[in-house]
């Protein structure tokens, strides 16, 4: 039977007419672009993954003392603005594990760069950078394993243990750490060990959930395209004697064909876009190819799972067939939804209320609490939709003043699930515009601040290293003064000051290299690793409502389209009746509308909701993220629907059945 179910099903693909072909291939390109942004989200978590990993073996993991093999420390230095990781390894036996990207240990007095780093040290004159490392020019050029991503800037100098630099402690209070002391080893870390990769991991999680449940949820839209003339054939099929089992089949066949169709294009479409994705700069840099690429496991996993979920939401849609073909080929108005469905949407939002105030203090528990219940969020708002239709429908058509409202109506109705279908995509987006509304930070204090350096000494230390820092400064133009004690109350800052702009500032670093052996002078608080943090919060919201867009818009334009299929004979039939194009097309677009400015503004408040407790300031960039939202959400609407109006024009030109 599932040799004869495929073999039908494929029949019905080819003999469907040219319409029925337009059909398919909407499901193909709706499966095609959610396989594509789904694997971008997973591409993406790999990547962030990845980095975490690349970060990791610059943290010294702590060795037994009798199985310590080399000493390792971690220092941030700065040229023209932008961090040098810098690994300080010294040899205690002839077992010193190599580090990544190297083919051997360090020895003294070697010293190893990343092609950045080496192609800085060759352009900037050497008392601006390469008199800061001992070699002047490295000993040697670091491989991709060393590296989080392809500009960075990294340098490993090799040390004898009893070097100042191997022996001195080193002040973390002036970056996320960003320092390390001196530590005996006998491997590198791995995973994510240090706050920030942690960080990123766990926004990339947060983004995905952003993007994926409105990915899922379309692409379970996907198998319902052009539902109607699916039913009707269907319908048929079981008033001529087909059993449920063979409708099931035959159905769960044709869709599957077609999305594992999308879902291999979709695969293509991220491979092709892979170049363009590795120059979105996150954390300082770009992307390593290798970074996006999701693997062959996670690879499998979505082209399997996409037909898998289309076939399964195909199959859902069947009920109607399966239990009332009569009451299908009639073309009956199925019963109305059930207000369960905005019950289950407020206890979900009063449950987030009730727990929200207390995520913030729960770590990485409140974090997965947030995925859950966005998660959740978004899930309740696609459960309540059609209902809220139904209702917008009830209202639109029991007001109409006019042929076009009236017909608008009772089409939402009629069929509010086909309406919510063309609108849920800018109504989820709504919830993301309002969730990252709240999400954007202020710019943090020091952020200005590069004439301004700062070294964390010891208190009996301060006057002996001022006096060290005005030594070798006396050729740069520089104010030199003594800071505030640090939180811990044991070391002083040492502020310097110096005008002139980057090339000054990396003079005075130059000069200032071992003045406190070990130690680098820092920037000012938040101007660091929180700095770059600030700017891809903002850089990931971008890419978050950028790729919600992408599929609220080719939701819209998709399910319009598939709608107007769908509906063809009913519009031919008023056409010929002697209703106006016109009124048709007003009709078309009151329909997409009204529930979108309703949903779209209920999706938004709730997002606003779920983004109160960890509000992060609303200004002129919270401003402008609801504002696009609006101006675009109904931009794209009309343009989708203006695609499917010369489509409206071919299906009212003949109102003869056709042999679907």
């Amino acid at each position: 039977m599932t040799r004869t179910s495929l073999e039908l099903s494929w029949r019905l693909l080819r003999g469907g007419g040219r319409r029925g072909l337009l059909g398919s291939l909407l499901t193909l390109a709706a499966v095609m672009v959610s396989t594509g942004l789904l694997l971008f989200a997973v591409g993406g978590n790999h990547a962030f993954a990845q980095r975490a990993d690349a970060d990791a073996w610059r943290h010294p993991a702590k060795a037994v003392s009798t199985s310590a093999t080399a000493v390792q420390a971690l220092d941030t230095d700065y040229v023209r603005g932008t961090p040098i990781t810098i690994v300080d390894l010294a040899a205690t036996s002839g077992r010193a594990p190599v580090p990544p990207g190297m083919a051997a240990f360090p020895k003294p007095g070697e010293f190893w760069a990343s092609p950045a780093l080496a192609d800085l040290i060759e352009k900037l004159p050497a008392d601006q950078l390469a008199k800061r490392f001992p070699a002047g020019a490295p000993t040697g050029i670091l491989g991709d394993e060393a590296l989080v991503h392809p500009g960075e800037l990294v340098a490993v100098a090799g040390h004898r243990p009893g070097d100042p630099a191997m022996t001195g402690r080193r002040s973390g209070a002036m970056g996320a750490e960003t320092t390390a002391s001196p530590t005996p080893i006998d491997h590198y870390a791995t995973g994510a060990v240090s706050t920030i990769p942690q960080i990123y991991q766990g926004l990339a999680i947060i983004a995905s959930v952003l993007m994926v449940v409105p990915l899922l949820v379309f692409g379970g839209a996907a198998a319902r395209l052009t539902v109607a003339r699916r039913d009707q054939r269907l319908a048929a099929l079981r008033l001529v004697g087909a059993t449920p089992g063979q409708v099931i089949a035959i159905t769960a066949a044709e869709a599957v064909l077609t999305a594992a169709a999308g879902a291999i294009a979709g695969t293509l479409l991220y491979l092709a876009a892979i170049p363009a994705l590795t120059r979105i700069t996150m954390g300082g840099g770009g992307w390593f190819v290798s970074d996006l690429w999701p693997g062959p496991l996670p690879l499998a996993a979505v082209l399997a799972g996409v037909p898998v979920l289309v076939g399964v939401s195909a199959v859902v849609g069947l009920r109607r067939v399966v239990v009332s073909p009569l009451g299908v080929a009639k073309r009956e108005t199925p019963p109305g939804m059930k207000a369960v469905r905005l019950l289950a949407f407020g206890a979900i939002v009063v449950a987030f209320g009730l727990v929200s105030g207390s995520l913030t203090a729960m770590g990485r528990t409140g974090a997965l609490v947030l995925v859950v219940f966005l998660a959740l969020g978004f899930l309740s708002i696609n459960l309540v939709g059609p209902w809220v239709v139904a209702l917008i429908g009830r209202v639109t058509a029991g007001t109409a003043r006019g042929p076009a409202r009236l017909l608008a109506g009772r089409r939402l109705v009629d069929d509010p699930r086909s309406a919510w279908r063309t609108v849920a995509g800018v109504a989820l987006t709504g919830f993301v515009a309002g969730f990252l509304s709240l999400m954007n930070p202020q710019a943090m204090p020091g952020a200005d601040a590069r004439d301004r350096l700062e070294l964390t000494v010891p208190k009996a230390q301060v006057a002996t290293v001022t006096d060290r820092v005005r030594e070798r400064l006396a050729g740069v133009p520089s104010t030199v003064t003594a800071g505030e004690t640090t939180s811990d109350g044991a070391s002083r800052t040492v502020r310097i000051t110096v005008p002139g702009g980057d090339a000054a500032v990396d003079r005075a670093r130059t000069a200032l290299h071992g003045v406190v052996p070990g130690t680098t002078p820092a920037p000012p608080a938040g101007s660091g690793a929180e700095l770059y943090l600030l700017a891809d919060l903002r850089t990931g919201a971008l890419i978050v409502l950028v790729v919600s867009f992408l599929i609220a818009i080719t939701s819209a334009g998709i399910t319009g389209a598939s709608a107007v299929l769908d509906r063809r004979q009913t519009y031919a039939m008023l056409r010929l009746a002697g209703t106006p194009l016109e009124v048709l097309d007003r009709a078309r677009r009151q329909e997409t509308l009204i529930p979108l400015a309703v949903m779209g503004g209920g999706s938004l408040l709730t997002g606003l909701f779920f983004a109160a407790p960890f509000a992060a300031g609303f200004g002129s960039s919270g401003a402008l993220t609801l504002a696009g939202f609006v101006v675009l959400g109904f931009a794209g609407i009309i343009g989708a629907g203006a695609l499917s109006r010369p489509l409206l024009r071919s299906v009212t030109a003949d109102p003869a059945p056709r042999p679907d």
